[in-house]
């Protein structure tokens, strides 16, 4: 009789529950994409100066976008943790949404789950990736931004079948990446391809990351603006148009002005998207020194200058090139999915994580069934 009751109990008995369904899963990221479940998706890209969220089937297709103002510095972690959890579930209303993959721009830890540091975040060792996944009820993938539009451009984009590709993004600061044999190179520590924070000018302008003569400095969306305001702030003559396009009012001038201007054939405008577009070839032939990849990508919002910004940088790509002349030289194209390619990226990398979750809980389903068919077995037993 003892032994049937403990039978009995060992097979009415019921796993503990995990506290993550991921745990069931080894943390080994199989890289297999072309196996992952075809099921829509979100992907975040965390900017300086925006929040970007989209759902994205399996094919790289955006079925619908959302956005808001990433909050102040100032402002605690959290807040901008509400701002994703907010635009998550605003589309989860409307979509099936199966992961969520988020694009930081900081240093993401090699378990891709905490934000190490973000030069223009409040972000200081979070642990966003368990913040959000305790709000949302679908899993969640943290990576770096550049990381992602690196992803992104490779499956859906510009970097298609290109075995080593390194990806620059050019918005607010500059990040990158490194991507070869169909894999994110990431690091011992999860850091690789801060490009951004290379020192090109000794003792040059201050960065955020608290060094001097970063390569963002002279080369990205901060830069651009920097110049084109201290040229009007200081009343120059070549400024006049610029001025005269804001009333006078500074703070006005934006990328996307500067850039639309130059395409209207304003000089000073023009010449500043040349000097980015230098610092960016210059930049561009110390990687290719290091690294020798087939090819750049350029994303991220000031891409969207087009040959007025990468005519320059090729240009001065090929006058920095180490052994120019007597190397294959790197092609430079600009991203196809624009400032969308880290957004549908982290939502494909999402996918991966996606698959293990449903693996995990197909497993968890099965052995329930398992336990409920020996149950009714053993009841059957029981009552003859």
């Amino acid at each position: 009789m003892y032994r049937e009751r403990a039978d009995r109990d060992r097979l009415y008995r019921r796993p503990a529950p995990s506290a993550s369904v991921l745990r069931t899963v080894s943390t080994r990221e199989r890289r297999s994409h072309l196996s992952a479940p075809r099921v829509p998706t979100v992907g975040i890209d965390i900017g300086g100066t925006k929040v970007m969220a989209g759902v994205v089937d399996a094919d790289g297709q955006i079925l619908e976008q959302v956005r808001a103002e990433t909050p102040e510095k100032s402002k605690s972690p959290k807040v901008v943790e509400d701002t994703i959890a907010e635009l998550v579930l605003d589309l989860s209303d409307r979509h099936d949404v199966h992961a969520v993959g988020i694009g930081a721009a900081g240093w993401v830890d090699a378990d891709r789950s905490r934000v190490l540091f973000a030069p223009h975040l409040a972000w200081r060792d979070e642990p966003l990736k368990d913040a959000l996944t305790a709000r949302l009820a679908v899993p969640v993938m943290v990576d770096n931004d550049a990381n992602t539009a690196a992803w992104g451009e490779w499956r859906f984009g510009a970097g298609r079948g290109e075995d080593h590709l390194v990806m620059i993004t050019l918005g607010t600061g500059i990040g990158g990446a490194i991507l070869e044999d169909g894999q994110v190179k990431r690091g011992k520590y999860g850091v690789a391809g801060e490009f951004g924070h290379m020192q090109v000018v000794p003792g040059g302008h201050r960065c955020p990351c608290g060094n001097r003569g970063c390569w963002e400095q002279y080369s990205s969306g901060n830069a651009l603006v920097r110049e084109a305001r201290e040229l009007a702030l200081a009343e120059s003559p070549v400024a006049y148009g610029i001025s005269e396009r804001v009333g006078g009012q500074v703070s006005e001038i934006t990328g996307p002005l500067i850039t639309e201007l130059a395409r209207g054939g304003d000089a000073m405008c023009t010449e500043l998207l040349q000097d980015i577009g230098h610092w960016l070839g210059v930049g561009i032939a110390n990687l290719a020194a290091a690294l020798d990849p087939g090819g750049f990508v350029i994303g991220g919002g000031v891409s969207a200058a087009d040959e007025l910004l990468i005519d320059p940088a090729r240009d001065a790509f090929r006058r920095h090139l180490t052994g120019r002349g007597y190397r294959p030289e790197a092609t430079i194209a600009k991203a196809q999915l624009g400032p969308e390619a880290g957004m549908v990226g982290a939502a494909d990398l999402a996918r991966l994580v996606a698959r293990r979750f449903r693996r995990a809980n197909r497993r968890r389903l099965e052995r329930y069934e398992r336990y409920e068919r020996a149950a009714d077995n053993l009841r059957r037993a029981v009552g003859q």
